[in-house]
């Protein structure tokens, strides 16, 4: 089963690759590694989940945003490499949480990102991963995710 197929039948579609938000590229490639630019949940060009999770956000609206987040790193990928073909998997996984003072459950919320790569991109998505916790970030967004892709040669 495909990339594609996987993610029909979690019942999701690719939107189109996020444009970056500043004076940067969403992509940068050395040698073999993809570099994916901090994605956020955005959807349509609006960050969806805002806030900080453990006050404004529950765990579960916390997973979705890493979820959403998640998403839009698959779209750069596939827009990048026309596809997922010369994947050969996800290496890093670095997961920005806002969070409320005196919570702690950031591992459950980035699963939401882990369990997506996992679901969708099977043997491709086994990654490292660190998670840093923010009181704020920029647009307000509850998530951002910055990751680090291997590919085959063309």
């Amino acid at each position: 089963m495909s990339t594609h197929q996987r993610l029909a039948a979690r019942g999701l579609v690719l939107p189109p690759p996020p444009r970056p938000l500043g004076s940067y590229t969403a992509v940068s490639q050395a040698g073999d590694l993809l570099f994916i630019s901090g994605q956020l949940p955005l959807q349509d060009g609006k960050v969806v989940w805002q806030g900080q999770i453990g006050k404004d956000l529950t765990i579960e609206q916390g997973r979705s945003a890493a979820e959403l987040a998640a998403l839009n790193v698959l779209a750069q990928i596939d827009a990048y490499l026309d596809g997922f073909e010369r994947l050969d998997h996800i290496v890093r996984l670095d997961g920005h949480i806002t969070g409320a003072q005196g919570w702690y459950a950031h591992p459950t919320v980035l699963d939401g990102a882990s369990d997506l790569f996992r679901d969708v991109l099977a043997e491709k998505a086994g990654h490292a991963r660190t998670i840093s916790s923010h009181l704020q970030q920029p647009g307000n967004t509850a998530v951002i995710l910055d990751v680090i892709a291997q590919i085959r040669p063309a």
